[in-house]
């Protein structure tokens, strides 16, 4: 006798839902950890952000003041933080974006055991980025003639006095820039040297003998389109680690805040208020506002490297 249809159907739905269960288990400890660790504290910043919290006293309710004071009365975020913050993360997110591309593509040109070793060279940056920024930047930096800088252009001739790089607020940002273009060779730059080594080899060879001229036609119609989620993984990458950015100008000066509020960013802004301060409600609110600046630059990401799958 043939089996009847409708247990046949029934049968082939149950096994359906015995492996969806199973496969939902894989990803239960990470969807744990993200509600606990991710969405629950930004439900909790969000709530502490409209309410007058000290870390002592129970969080009371005010409103909508904490946002209002921020945009209308808080100079110091309004003049030095936000407009710092947007520039930097301007000037490193895609300048550091660009940096990791290029690196990646030229050490996927290279034999294997070079590119290793060269890859662990340019990625180290970023796993010591604090120690570099205390021993190393501000040795290169310091204001006597004992300096690397000061020393090399007053044995050239360039300077005649020794120049306070990490006291004059007007140096303060450049020195930043630089120290945050030598460490964004982070997780995105990995990402994108594995994108282009796993383009098919076969693709560029149908390309040349379809009419593809040089390296530069290679690289736009070929290695770019073919490592979208990787371009994608990158950007977003760099949006947060720069718009994350903190105590860059403080480590360099040793002074909290640095010299006339150069290089203060956001995140500086936020520690300030919610750690030196105690005022965690206020604190919340910068990070909400921060939070929508990465969504919106993190948006315009997705639209630029992100498919309709994406």
């Amino acid at each position: 006798m043939s089996t009847p249809f409708h247990e046949t159907t029934t049968s082939i739905s149950g096994s359906r839902k015995k492996s969806f269960n199973t496969s939902f288990l894989f990803i239960l400890p990470y969807l744990i950890f993200f509600m606990l660790f991710v969405v629950l504290l930004i439900v909790i910043a969000m709530f502490l952000s409209f309410t007058y919290y000290d870390t002592v006293n129970f969080p009371s309710l005010i409103g909508l003041r904490n946002y209002i004071n921020l945009l209308t009365q808080d100079t110091d975020f309004m003049q030095y933080a936000l407009p710092t913050t947007i520039q930097y993360a301007l000037i490193i997110g895609p300048g550091g974006y660009a940096l990791s591309f290029l690196l990646a593509w030229i050490l996927a040109q290279i034999p294997h055991k070079v590119r290793t070793v060269s890859a662990i060279i340019i990625y180290s940056p970023a796993l010591t980025s604090g120690v570099l920024m205390t021993v190393v930047w501000r040795v290169l930096f310091s204001g006597d003639n004992r300096g690397y800088l000061n020393n090399l252009l007053l044995n050239l001739g360039v300077i005649n006095t020794p120049v306070q790089w990490l006291q004059d607020p007007s140096m303060i940002m450049t020195i930043m820039l630089f120290v945050g273009l030598w460490s964004s060779m982070g997780i995105g730059f990995l990402a994108m040297l594995s994108g282009i080594l796993n383009v098919n080899k076969e693709i560029y060879e149908a390309a040349y003998i379809d009419g593809l001229k040089n390296r530069w036609q290679e690289i736009f119609y070929i290695t770019i389109p073919s490592m979208k989620p990787q371009m994608l993984f990158g950007a977003v990458m760099a949006i947060v680690s720069t718009f994350n950015a903190a105590g860059i100008a403080s480590a360099l000066t040793l002074s909290f805040p640095p010299p006339q509020m150069a290089g203060w960013l956001i995140v500086d802004h936020m520690n300030d208020y919610g750690f030196a301060r105690f005022e965690m409600g206020y604190a919340s609110a910068i990070s909400v506002m921060l939070l929508i600046l990465v969504l919106f630059f993190s948006r315009i990401a997705h639209k630029l490297f992100g498919g309709e799958k994406e």
